[in-house]
């Protein structure tokens, strides 16, 4: 791979600190000014890998790497960077903290649909999911890290400031988590609106009736409607009791862009006492609902079960949330790949969603969906080659692949990047729009993602190769010539046809790179897909070399200790180890067994000769 995750990672942590630090100050905020969730981003593109990366652990002094050490040294010795990153991670929680409990404001990340007016200070003040989300990640790093640094025997000062910061972050994680579920909402309509003729049009890929396709689909739907009964605590049960009551309805299921209008409190959080009302309008929007999967991906990883980073309130929560997610990636894979034949809804590019928009960042999106429900319920061997033709075909159209001309429609996708309106958002002010600038590293992520679920060897090299040309891409969009050098984006770098370069950082782009370097991490730890013809051809040798090796020992004397009795118990153990590892690691097998032919034809060789010279 292309990508070096390590190397590239450190030199982004040195970027990081060299930008964030004004002598012993941290600055805070980039391109943007500073809001919940770029301060979040900012500090998830340190804290995520440290958390999830053994060997890049910042938690245990003893253990942490020189290299390590080495670029992160403005922020002191090994003991110096986790008390750094306690006091910046308290600093920011506090902050971001009000006399009603914690903010996830979208502040500066909100941008007006109306020209030359910007939003008002309280709509820059709504609760997004962005934030919720990212705040369940940098939560639980945050509750990973104080497991891990509470281990060290410490003074009294940094255990106050330990158990202060665990307590603040779990208030925080608590009051995100409350905010997803009441972020969830099902959006009902009946076949002949406007939202049911888009939905039909979209998975109807015959020439079938919309009557014909819309009773399939509701059969195909039938048990996640069901299954919506259970769905109880946060969400407005009208609409749950509409869908199931009526049959004939259809409906879309997700995260809206904050907590829905009509969301009641959550009754099984008694900790958070003041849930705001919502203002967001309750139908779904995939890049929300992707971005909230995210976050709530991170409350099953392995990490958050062994070191039981959830309390009693947080796992009745994440259990609500837990049946949200699966029932919502069931619900957007069915429709993806809806149909018994032909091309599926999602191969149609773009994706166009019920409001009529369409976009290619929405089918990269729906992708999203249908690799994490492959990964939650096993990957179908029929699906993957059809999602790495989407790909190839995204990086193509997007000019993520293949050259942009000068005013190519594609960069629009790049910069200013995807606009979507937030419905809802307060009567007073303009309408709000959020922009979506993350094509290609989500493009990058979800390829490398596809790689690691692909058992067909040829096809994962195939999308390796694919995420090398993505990478390429992407590291030429670094900002080159400022201080900022090293973080992203400046898109001017790559499109001819921007005349302005951007030498600020941009958080938002910056963290998903870090995500796509962790997914590659991932993806290298992650067992080879057997291949079928090399591991056939690794036997074969093997079966030889087994063969040879068993001849020369026939004719070794059994009683010689010398150099050549040494050779041969050296060859006899790395052929059992060759043996050992041939069904996963088949080249190495044969590189080993290879190693020992020559060795024994050698032996072979001299004692022929040997024996010329003797006659």
């Amino acid at each position: 791979m292309r990508i070096q995750p390590r190397e590239e990672l450190l030199n982004l942590w040195r970027s990081i600190v060299k930008v964030s630090l004004d002598g012993d100050k941290w600055q805070w905020g980039g391109r943007s000014e500073r809001n919940s969730i770029g301060d979040a981003e900012q500090l998830l593109c340190i804290v995520y890998p440290a958390s999830v990366i053994p060997y890049l652990r910042l938690d245990q002094p003893d253990d942490t790497a020189d290299d390590v050490l080495e670029v992160l040294r403005p922020l002191g010795d090994e003991l110096d960077i986790p008390q750094r990153l306690v006091e910046l991670l308290i600093e920011h929680i506090e902050y971001y903290t009000g006399s009603d409990g914690p903010t996830f404001a979208g502040g500066s990340y909100f941008k007006s649909a109306k020209d030359g007016v910007e939003p008002t200070p309280e709509q820059m003040r709504i609760d997004v999911v962005d934030s919720f989300s990212m705040a369940v990640t940098l939560m639980l790093s945050t509750l990973s890290l104080v497991r891990g640094f509470g281990d060290m025997v410490l003074s009294p000062a940094i255990e106050s400031r330990l158990r202060h910061l665990e307590r603040i972050a779990n208030a925080r994680l608590t009051a995100a988590l409350v905010g997803l579920v009441r972020s969830f909402v099902i959006n009902v309509f009946t076949p002949d609106s406007s939202e049911g003729r888009i939905l039909l049009d979209t998975v109807n890929r015959t020439d079938r009736s919309n009557r014909q396709v819309a009773e399939e689909l509701r059969s195909s739907l039938q048990e996640i409607r069901a299954s919506l009964g259970d769905v109880i605590s946060g969400l407005e049960q009208q609409r749950v009791a509409e869908l199931i009551e009526n049959r004939n309805r259809l409906f879309e299921i997700g995260w809206t862009w904050g907590v829905a209008e009509d969301a009641p409190e959550v009754d099984i959080a008694p900790s958070v006492t003041n849930q705001r009302t919502g203002v967001a309008r309750s139908v779904p929007f995939l890049y929300f609902t992707v971005n909230a999967m995210d976050g709530i991906a991170d409350l099953f990883s392995g990490r958050t079960a062994v070191l039981g980073l959830l309390n009693e309130e947080q796992q009745r929560l994440a259990g609500a949330l837990r049946l949200r997610w699966e029932l919502t990636l069931g619900y957007w894979s069915t429709i993806a790949s809806f149909g018994e034949t032909g091309r599926s809804p999602l191969e149609d590019l773009p994706w166009r969603t019920t409001d009529d928009w369409e976009s290619d960042h929405f089918s990269l999106l729906i992708t999203s969906l249908m690799l994490q429900n492959q990964e939650l319920r096993g990957a179908s061997t029929m699906e993957l080659p059809r999602l790495a033709e989407i790909f190839v075909k995204l990086g193509e159209r997007n000019r993520v692949t293949t050259r942009a001309t000068r005013d190519d429609p594609a960069i629009r996708y790049h910069t200013p990047g995807t606009e979507i309106q937030l419905d809802g958002g307060m009567s007073d002010g303009p309408g709000l729009l959020w922009q979506l600038t993350d094509f290609s590293p989500l493009l990058l992520k979800n390829v490398l993602r596809l790689a690691k679920l692909c058992g067909d060897a040829d096809l994962r090299e195939d999308l390796v190769q694919t995420a090398d040309e993505i990478w390429s891409h992407i590291l030429r969009r670094r900002i080159e010539h400022s201080i900022n050098a090293g973080l992203w984006d400046d898109a001017a770098n790559v499109f001819e046809g921007l005349k302005k370069h951007n030498d600020r950082p941009s958080w938002y782009f910056t963290e998903r790179v870090v995500e796509c370097i962790v997914m590659a991490i991932n993806l290298i730890e992650a067992p080879l897909p057997r291949s079928g013809s090399m591991h056939a051809y690794a036997r074969s040798i093997l079966s030889e070399t087994d063969y040879v090796f068993d001849q020369e020992l026939l004719q070794a004397n059994v009683v010689d200790r010398g150099a050549l009795r040494t050779q041969l118990e050296e060859a006899r153990l790395n052929l059992a180890h060759a043996h050992e590892i041939a069904s996963q690691r088949p080249a190495t097998a044969i590189a080993i067994a290879m190693d020992i032919l020559r060795m024994l034809e050698r032996i072979g060789v001299a004692r022929q000769n040997a024996a010329e010279g003797t006659g």
